[in-house]
């Protein structure tokens, strides 16, 4: 482990690409195959495989406390060394003692990196952590616990692993990169490369690939402006969300490549009768049903089948029926509905009735065994359809999620009423527990920029954030954000707001302060409402960290207190945001969706700053 945080250290102290990867390349070939899987991962900076659940599950608070015993220093003593280099392991780097017979080999950590893991409790989980970090170095220590808290931060991304690979093993990087994208392990891509069958890698299904990414644009004429054929989709505002199907077996991973199923335990059924084994893209939303469950499901199943227009049709004629089909099927409900599903192990039937789901599909990875990203979108798109136009309807299969969860009452349609006469009384409709329905994403057409303006306009219409505009020649390029996708939407609102407590920030912005928290008045009083550190430049961050910390207010009360700083609330910035949401999580009782700071607003004072009462109409206006 020496020797590999050794190699850290030189990464990171140069900011050249190639050396990075000479860096690594060196260091993997020195090593036994076992010795350079495991390091592989460790330098992408991952304690387990990328497709593996396997978590740790130790606290940075935690980690902090066993530091401070081992180091026997004293909170101000880590405090002070904190603000100097922004990361616990580089504290404990700085902090720990040499002691004789210290040392760890990565094969060591890595088998007690799983022991922590299988180990059940606080206190269980401590000791083994206090009992490796006491046999490292202090170098070692570093590392260790850079890789725990996924804080590596020496310039290495996995792509220069994977490049370092293809130097190391003379593969190249094309195949590498396939290889660890099908497998989800660039511990075993290694060992692939190191015995010359890197195509023998085969798709490793329920583990998430990257997400493509869009580019946001700025006006109707941008959207134009960069390929001749474009599909246009609404921007829906739920989670984005890849779903992974393999006989009869469904699960949803967030863009974070996080597992979601349990919070959706009714979307399995959605797609559990796709005739092939499949990955698909698109998005997670609240779902606002029309009122007839018949003319509902009818509508579904044709929009699920990826069914078009009249061939026949007229460009006009097939955006407005289009466009029917789109207000049809119900609307997507504020994301602040949608967020009350989120990170639940148990969703209640009361939930799963009132909060219905759906999973809109607008793009396909992988089906019957092969994978489609080198595929341009139009011939993706004609897949998608007809997978789902393929696929069998499942009703009440009881998922394991939900045999877990006690949740196996789904009734879209387990009962025929006696006559037609019920599906009229709201009563009826309020005991059912929807089923959840895949739907193919309406797709538009757009050829000037007026086109685009009228379907922009639209969308907002439904409810919905903006416009998707994709080039239909693109491939899906996962983790890239270019110009075949591009997003346009514009912010909610804005508000000038109070600037409360400020960070230190991490990367490029260790021992600057560039995380504000920010308030509104209610009343007499300034309550917090959310948190922003992107908008303002480095000139200006760095000024305004020298007034924050002339303009510090003591607060015993914060654990974190070194981290965070309260100061007085003098400065008003005017922020932006996509979204608001009800939450507990500040003292206004709401929070802000992707807020970004604007400007700074030296021309006002704290009193002139907004109000709860803004806040609310804001809130209650998006929900209309």
């Amino acid at each position: 482990m020496q020797r590999l945080a050794i190699a850290g250290e030189a990464i990171a102290g140069t900011t050249k690409k190639l050396l990075k990867t000479g860096i690594v390349a060196d260091y993997l070939k020195s090593r036994t195959e076992d010795e350079a899987a495991v390091s592989a991962v460790f330098l992408s900076g991952r304690a387990f495989p990328a497709w593996e659940e396997t978590t740790m599950q130790i606290g940075g608070r935690a980690l902090w406390r066993i530091v401070a015993e081992l180091a026997e220093k004293s909170e101000t003593d880590l405090t002070e060394s904190y603000r100097r280099h922004g990361d616990l392991g580089a504290v404990a780097g700085e902090i720990l003692p040499e002691r004789a017979g210290q040392g760890v080999s990565a094969l060591e950590v890595e088998a007690a990196f799983r022991q922590i893991a299988a180990a059940r409790g606080p206190a269980a989980k401590a000791a083994l952590v206090r009992d490796l970090i006491s046999r490292a170095t202090p170098l070692e220590a570093k590392y260790i616990i850079k890789i725990m808290t996924g804080d590596l931060r020496i310039g290495l991304k996995e792509s220069l692993v994977e490049d370092a690979i293809a130097r190391a093993y003379a593969a190249t990087l094309p195949q590498v990169q396939r290889a660890n994208m099908l497998l989800g392990d660039i511990g075993q891509t290694l060992r692939l490369a190191l015995e010359g069958k890197l195509d023998d890698a085969q798709m490793r299904l329920f583990h998430p690939i990257g997400f493509m990414l869009a580019s946001p644009i700025e006006s109707t004429e941008e959207g134009l402006s960069y390929f001749s054929e474009a599909a246009v989709e609404d921007k829906y505002d739920g989670i984005r969300a890849q779903a992974h199907v393999a006989n009869g077996e469904v699960k949803f991973f967030s863009r974070t490549r996080d597992e979601i199923t349990e919070s959706f335990p009714e979307l399995p059924d959605a797609l559990a009768g796709l005739e092939q084994d499949a990955i698909l893209d698109g998005e997670i939303v609240a779902w606002e049903y029309p009122r007839n469950i018949r003319d509902t499901q009818e509508v579904v199943d044709e929009a699920a089948s990826g069914a078009s227009s009249d061939e026949n049709a007229s460009e006009d004629e097939k955006t407005r029926a289009d466009e029917d089909k789109a207000v049809n099927l119900g609307r997507a409900r504020p994301f602040s509905v949608l967020q009350q599903r989120l990170g639940r192990k148990k969703v209640s039937e009361k939930m799963l009735r009132e909060i219905p789901v759906a999973f809109l599909a607008f793009d396909v990875l992988y089906a019957g065994g092969e994978l489609l990203m080198d595929r341009p979108l139009r011939e993706r798109a004609g897949i998608l359809d007809g997978l789902l136009s393929e696929r069998k309807v499942i009703h009440h299969r009881v998922t394991e999620t939900q045999r877990n969860a006690k949740q196996a009452r789904l009734v879209f349609e387990d009962s025929e009423p006696e006559d037609d006469s019920e599906l009229e009384h709201p009563e009826h409709e309020e005991n059912q527990t929807r089923a959840a329905s895949v739907i193919r994403v309406p797709v538009f057409r757009a050829s000037s920029a007026e086109e685009l303006e009228d379907l922009f306009v639209a969308a907002q219409a439904r409810g919905n954030e903006g416009l998707m505009i994709k080039d239909l020649d693109s491939s899906y390029t996962p983790g890239k954000r270019g110009k075949a996708w591009l997003k346009m939407k514009r912010e909610l609102a804005t508000l000038d707001v109070v600037v409360t407590a400020v960070e230190y920030g991490h990367g490029r912005r260790i021992g600057v302060l560039s995380d504000y928290t920010f308030a509104v008045w209610d009343g007499d009083k300034l309550v917090n409402i959310g948190k922003a550190y992107s908008g303002l430049t480095d000139v200006e961050i760095a000024e305004m960290t020298q007034w924050f910390l002339e303009h510090t207010i003591p607060d015993r009360n914060s654990e974190a207190q070194g981290f965070r700083l309260q100061v007085e609330p003098k400065i008003v910035l005017e922020v932006a945001f996509n979204n608001m949401m009800r939450s507990d999580r500040h003292e206004s009782g709401y929070a802000l969706r992707f807020p970004r700071i604007v400007r700074l607003r030296p021309d006002k004072s704290a009193e002139d700053a907004d109000t709860i009462e803004r806040a609310r109409e804001i809130f209650e206006r998006q929900a209309k």
